[in-house]
């Protein structure tokens, strides 16, 4: 990876699209730091270490801190996540919208035009909830109208900025926008980890053999995330010989690659996402009294709870599955390799061969899903034995692996490209 990243300064476009992306990093940092007006971080903070748990907690991670310091980029770039998988769902379930998806660049404009807007909206709506929160949390001085939609205007301009950022590394930048924006707001958290992570040993609260035993095993976690995001398996495919003319087309084998980890980190942001809601609107109502029905009830929904890891666990195979059905079409894939004389060697053409894809599928998403849960439900465990919280541990580790991942891939595309465009010139 760091041998990639030197032959890649190397080049003179490829060190611009590099120098651009940090350019838009260093903005994203500096923004994370700039308060909005009326907030008090002091306040929420404290809120928040009351209300762990809640989808707070999960957001304050993705923004690398932005949340808890009540900053402009507070809500990070999670509206323009949302929407963008909303309006990729859509594309599959709207036939209006899949014939745009369909239609080459101009359709895409549209479609990205769409997202855009879906942006704004749920950028506003998310804006009036956290208000809500903050303001029932005390975190609000001076409450009122105007207050408020100072409050609301920044936290989706904030959104929408950081939606520019991402479309702008997208254009002239190196990785995905979103990936690159994520990975920078959990990097940015890394120290204050470590930092807490030492505090602990030094006040006794953690052995520093268990605490060396962490970080083996994080390491461990990085290597198998590696494997794992790499691995695929292949369905064979040959394709039969044609005569046109005095030409023989086809005739030549290949495959079908179906990655393990098809899914990528998205089944478990869905999971984190949907788990939190019942902490989240814990929060809007007064606290239960202890031993109380409602308050084992809600105990449950914190995250080193069990009940916590098994529904945990269930949502992330929920959405493993669903993701794959939405992204994948066997019978669209068995069709085209009908019309362009393909088969699967021993699997007759048409319905037998996506009938075979679709168990393929099936197996490959179950076990991707199985390492999914793993990664994420791991730190969960350890922290019924610890006196430290990891529990986002394993989600931090799969976004910074896969967006590393990513990133590095696309610099050596990029270097193959024109390693090619220089040959053929």
């Amino acid at each position: 990876m760091i041998q990639t990243i030197k032959n890649a300064w190397k080049i003179p476009e490829l060190k611009k699209k590099m120098i651009f992306t940090l350019f838009i990093i260093l903005l994203f940092r500096f923004g994370a730091k700039i308060p909005v007006p009326f907030l008090d971080a002091s306040v929420l903070q404290t809120y928040m270490e009351a209300n762990s748990g809640t989808i707070f907690t999960y957001l304050d991670m993705l923004s690398g801190g932005a949340f808890s310091q009540a900053t402009v980029f507070a809500m990070s770039i999670s509206p323009y996540i949302n929407a963008s998988i909303i309006i990729q769902l859509l594309t599959v379930a709207i036939p209006s919208l899949e014939r745009l998806a369909k239609e080459g660049v101009e359709g895409r404009k549209k479609l990205t035009a769409y997202t855009r807007y879906l942006t704004i909206g749920i950028a506003f709506l998310q804006g009036i909830g956290y208000y809500t929160v903050l303001n029932n949390g005390g975190a609000v001085s001076n409450p009122g109208l105007f207050t408020m939609a100072v409050i609301l205007l920044t936290f989706t301009a904030g959104s929408c900025l950081l939606m520019w950022m991402a479309e702008q590394i997208n254009n002239y930048g190196i990785g995905n926008g979103i990936s690159i924006i994520l990975f920078t707001g959990i990097v940015a958290r890394l120290p204050v980890a470590v930092f807490d992570m030492i505090g602990y040993v030094r006040y006794g609260l953690l052995n520093i053999v268990v605490a060396i035993l962490i970080a083996v095993v994080a390491v461990g976690l990085v290597a198998l995330v590696v494997v794992v995001n790499n691995a695929e398996r292949r369905i064979p495919v040959q394709y039969a010989k044609r005569v046109v003319g005095r030409k023989v087309y086809g005739g030549q084998s290949s495959h079908i690659p179906i990655k393990v980890n098809g899914t990528g980190v998205l089944p478990v942001i869905f999971a984190q996402s949907f788990i939190s809601i019942p902490a989240t609107i814990g929060s809007f109502l007064p606290a239960p009294a202890e031993g109380s029905f409602w308050y084992i009830v809600m105990s449950g929904f914190q995250p080193t709870h069990p009940v916590y890891a098994i529904l945990y666990t269930l949502f992330i195979v929920g959405f493993s599955f669903f993701y794959i059905s939405m992204t994948y079409n066997p019978i669209e894939i068995a069709n085209n390799l009908k019309k362009n004389g393909g088969f699967v060697p021993g699997i007759r053409p048409g319905r037998p061969t996506s009938e075979y894809i679709q168990r393929i599928l099936s197996k490959i998403t179950f076990i991707g899903s199985l390492f999914l849960i793993f990664i994420a439900i791991l730190p969960i465990v350890c922290s019924w034995f610890l006196p430290v919280n990891i529990s986002l541990g394993g989600t931090t580790i799969i976004i910074l692996v896969g967006v590393a991942l990513e990133t590095v891939k696309q610099m050596e595309s990029m270097m193959l490209m024109r390693h090619y465009k220089g040959f053929l010139e």
